[in-house]
């Protein structure tokens, strides 16, 4: 039996206590939008800065707790802290406001770059533009290694978690599903057995200063009336937004067939939801290897293309799974035009990918309001958060041997299999460039969004000369 208060969770109060209005809430998440470029960091801390510094909705402590809890899911933390947020504010419909706004300006600028990029791709200036992109994002990834690596890898457990990690997906192609339930299971059993290795602080640094108390912000540290579980409500979100999430692609395959590329997007890209841990970076290397060397929809060097175009465009860096949806209907469209199949495809893609966002939010955070510094936790995250430092080494390898070099060798021996490069074949204007690109991310710190640009731009200049 649902109360009154969670049967009515759904929407929001005309008049809610903390004094923000939704029609303010509404601007303020259009606005996060916006400006979510850079990264989960960027975002979160553009979330942090408005939300918790300039709005004072939340304190510093509740919104780390959040964060917390949105780190340990697969999908973009980013995102979902900002579904998390609107959901404390507003309820339901605040949740799903904040996390469509987060999505819609990505979408939308992706999918206008890939319209342009199968129109125009074999031009030079766009061929040029892609060719700097891509050894920009190579330098960019490298970094994603080192910056999370220096948060995350404090010590020999955790060093020895990232580098078995590696090894299991580069030399054993281990699935990463596995690498990341076993990670959470050795962080679990480590924090329990009492051993300080895994009691480490998880989480972004959100900022410098003075922090807001709970007690001290808007929404104050009491937990409000519609967070609190309720298991009907519970039941209720989670059976709406499961079929929202499966009906589709169950249509999809009994109308077009199990041969159907919609039915391959949609299922495939359904299983990437349920274990995409550790952002875009963690999971792109398994995308790219089913995507290219199982299904067909792309090449090595057309990822990195997509990791480009999400790199300069506003929302998670996980929409680059909306190109690779885009252009595997593309190539495969069946009775339909190749544009209206790829974009009926993009759509599917971001469709699949974000519906168990919401649903994971919705189901969980009413409980983990409930959790504060639970140790177990945060020994999970921090196993799966070295574990991905070493899944993230292997995508920067990967694409550097794809992307830097022309042909590569493979040496197989029974579950060991491992792609080396042919040293003749290096490309050595497209290696110039990556190098380029790490000296100004690394020694000069250059920002990301303007080290693209350059790389972009010394890629059209290359081609065109």
């Amino acid at each position: 039996m649902v109360n009154d208060t969670a049967a009515q969770a759904d929407l929001p109060s005309p008049q809610p206590a903390h004094g923000v209005s939704f029609g303010e809430a509404l601007k303020v998440w259009a606005r996060v939008a916006a400006l979510s470029f850079g990264g989960p960091a960027g975002q979160i801390a553009v979330m942090h800065r408005i939300v918790v510094d300039e709005k004072r909705w939340i304190g510093e402590g509740r919104f780390l707790h959040a964060l917390n809890y949105c780190m340990l899911l697969p999908g973009p933390e980013a995102q979902q802290l900002a579904v998390y947020i609107g959901w404390l504010m507003h309820r339901t419909l605040g949740g799903l406001v904040a996390g469509l706004l987060f999505i819609l300006p990505g979408f939308l600028s992706i999918l206008a770059l890939s319209y342009v990029y199968v129109i125009f791709g074999d031009a030079s200036v766009v061929e040029g533009l892609f060719f700097g992109l891509k050894a920009a994002v190579l330098a960019v990834v490298v970094q994603a290694v080192f910056r999370i690596g220096s948060r995350a890898l404090i010590n020999p457990a955790m060093l020895a978690i990232s580098a078995t990690a590696f090894l299991a997906i580069f030399a054993f192609k281990v699935p990463f599903p596995l690498i990341v339930f076993f990670a959470a299971i050795i962080g679990y059993l480590g924090t329990t057995s009492g051993s300080h290795l895994f009691r480490t602080a998880a989480g972004h640094a959100a900022g410098k200063g003075a922090a807001l108390q709970d007690r001290d912000s808007l929404l104050g540290e009491a937990t409000p009336a519609h967070a609190r579980p309720g298991l009907g409500w519970s039941l209720k979100i989670s059976a709406t937004l499961l079929c929202l999430w499966l009906l589709p692609v169950g249509l999809i395959w009994f109308f077009a067939g199990g041969n159907s590329v919609f039915t391959e997007i949609g299922i495939f890209f359904s299983k990437m939801a349920v274990v995409t841990f550790g952002g875009a970076y963690a999971v792109l290397a398994y995308v790219a290897q089913e995507a290219v060397q199982h299904y067909g929809w792309l090449k090595p060097g057309e990822m990195l293309d997509g990791l480009g175009m999400a790199e300069t465009t506003p929302g998670p860096l996980i929409m680059v799974l909306q190109f690779v949806g885009f252009l595997g209907a593309y190539r495969d469209p069946g009775s339909l035009s190749p544009m209206t199949a790829a974009t009926l495809a993009a759509i599917l893609t971001t469709w699949v990918t974000f519906v168990p966002c919401f649903l994971w939010i919705f189901l969980g955070a009413p409980f983990i309001e409930r959790l504060r510094g639970n140790a177990a936790l945060s020994g999970a995250l921090s196993a799966i958060t070295a574990a991905v430092v070493g899944v993230i080494l292997n995508l920067a390898v990967w694409f550097a041997v794809h992307t830097l070099f022309s042909e590569v060798t493979v040496l197989a021996a029974g579950p060991f299999r491992l792609e080396l490069p042919v040293p003749a074949t290096i490309n050595l204007p497209s290696a110039l460039l990556a190098v380029a690109a790490a000296v100004a991310l690394f020694r000069f710190r250059m920002s990301v969004l303007l080290t693209l640009g350059l790389s972009a731009l010394a890629g059209v200049v290359w081609t065109l000369l």
